[in-house]
């Protein structure tokens, strides 16, 4: 899992940037499976959080290495493309590393569709994916590197782009990856 990180410092910094309060944030982390964001997030003391992924495993992994902390998470085993998600109801939609997977342009459509449906009104998105001078495959798939502009012309004109930031990610393996994380605000 090249895109691993043991804290991810970056996705908890633009949540924070948010505003949303703790104790009643509605966080989805989309993709989220082994990820360690859920970890960050219990610590920091947020109590709504939701992880989906498309790998069971994965989310076995991420309940298994929360213990007891798991059952303070929601967690859904589903494609982010086709799953139905309640309407309005998350304050903040993040995803680091599984943005960029959708490389055909009707996945990203029912993708947009999920993000404009389950977020509330000034609610935030968060994507991190592969810049556009990252690399072209991942764990041996294809990927499709964003901009801020590019994720903006994908989630459209109801969403405002509030920040970017660059990342240079090492991987456990030493490579350097470029990352681009966006922080949208829906109106």
């Amino acid at each position: 899992m090249s895109w691993y990180q043991t804290r991810p410092l970056i996705s908890l910094e633009l949540i924070r940037e948010t505003g949303v309060a703790p104790h009643t944030a509605q966080i989805i982390d989309v993709g989220g499976g082994a990820s360690s964001l859920a970890d960050g997030l219990l610590a920091d003391g947020y109590l709504h959080l939701t992880v989906l992924d498309v790998s069971r495993a994965a989310l076995d992994h991420a309940r298994e290495r929360l213990g007891a902390r798991a059952n303070a998470v929601t967690w859904i085993e589903a494609d982010m493309t086709t799953v139905t998600l309640p309407q309005e109801t998350y304050d903040v939609w993040h995803d680091r590393a599984a943005f960029h997977f959708l490389t055909e342009s009707e996945q990203r459509r029912r993708y947009v569709e999920a993000v404009r449906h389950a977020l509330r009104p000034g609610g935030h998105v968060i994507i991190a994916t592969f810049a556009l001078d990252g690399p072209t495959r991942c764990s041996g798939l294809e990927v499709m590197r964003h901009s801020s502009m590019t994720l903006g012309t994908e989630l459209g004109a109801r969403f405002e782009l509030m920040r970017t930031v660059q990342e240079l990610h090492r991987t456990p393996g030493g490579r350097e990856q470029a990352f681009q994380y966006s922080l949208f605000k829906k109106h």
